[in-house]
């Protein structure tokens, strides 16, 4: 019997779930069954007692209870989901030029390199949790902005367009009020694109200097090149890059709902409507992926 030879791409397979093993592992011996647990309280009323939990079967109460007595999960739910569209709008295209950026060659690349990847230290857990808790910081933020003048220039700047844009330009004022809720976020932005650069980065290294050559010797400018050339070329990385912000956007630490679904678990003890306000979440997150998941991929180039 001749020996079964495994070819390049079996290879970069069998390396790929080596590298995953001990995420399914720690998954399956660790996550598996709290999964069950939760799903079953989401679905039953929760009793706590001294002799530990008690579960009983309420038929879908707490699912509706999320959504039609609750009076503030709706509304939270769907200022996320609209926060999170702007915002990882703009940071998959923040990532993108500021990747770009430093592809190039220049004095002092490894430099600049090195401080667009601090945003990935300082968006680290210790560091977030210093910025969001520590009790120093958040009295010199207040101190600043009581100091401070109280209109600053975005606020400036918004006066005078949205004054001026209903009468002469006709743009609506919800396009500016999007364009400067982005421009109030770039601090949010820039700390949540580390990532995202060293993976456009990482693609854009990889594309071959022949193409680019070719363009050359064709006469192609470098606007071409880049709609030609590097974006078809890292495309897939796009698809990569949302999905990993979508993740990111939904469980940062001052997000409103992951704080509501801790305050009904740990103060209210309401184990089951907690629960069945986390498996609502986690739907809704997962349905946002997939549905962009589909468009993205229709528009995504693969080569080999």
């Amino acid at each position: 019997m001749k020996k079964k030879t495994i070819g390049l791409s079996g290879r970069r397979a069998l390396t790929g779930y080596l590298f995953i093993l001990p995420f399914i592992l720690g998954f399956l011996l660790f996550m598996v069954q709290p999964l069950i647990q939760s799903l079953h309280m989401s679905l039953s009323t929760v009793n706590i007692s001294t002799k530990g939990f008690s579960l009983k079967w309420n038929n879908f109460y707490n699912y509706l209870k999320a959504f039609t007595i609750d009076a503030e999960f709706n509304r939270m739910l769907m200022t996320s989901i609209g926060q999170m569209v702007y915002r990882s709008l703009a940071t998959i295209v923040f990532s993108f030029f500021v990747a770009l950026m430093l592809n190039e060659k220049f004095k002092g690349r490894a430099l600049v390199r090195s401080v667009f990847f601090l945003t990935v230290i300082l968006s680290s857990g210790v560091l977030v949790g210093l910025e969001y808790n520590n009790t120093l910081l958040n009295g010199l933020k207040k101190t600043i902005e009581e100091s401070g003048s109280s209109s600053s220039v975005t606020s400036v700047l918004e006066k005078i367009l949205v004054s001026n844009s209903s009468g002469i330009t006709g743009i609506s004022t919800k396009v500016f009020d999007q364009l400067f809720k982005i421009v109030d976020s770039v601090y949010d932005i820039a700390m949540a694109s580390g990532i995202q650069i060293i993976i456009f980065l990482s693609g854009m290294q990889n594309i071959s200097p022949s193409m680019y050559e070719a363009a050359d010797m064709e006469g192609c400018t470098r606007w071409e090149r880049l709609w030609k050339i590097t974006v078809p070329m890292v495309s897939p990385l796009f698809l990569v890059c949302w999905i990993y912000t979508i993740i990111d956007f939904f469980m940062k630490t001052d997000n409103k709902i992951m704080e509501k679904i801790n305050t009904v678990m740990i103060i209210q003890l309401d184990y089951g409507f907690s629960s069945a306000l986390a498996w609502i979440y986690f739907g809704v997150v997962m349905l946002l992926i997939a549905l962009s998941s589909f468009i993205i991929s229709k528009v995504v180039y693969y080569y080999e």
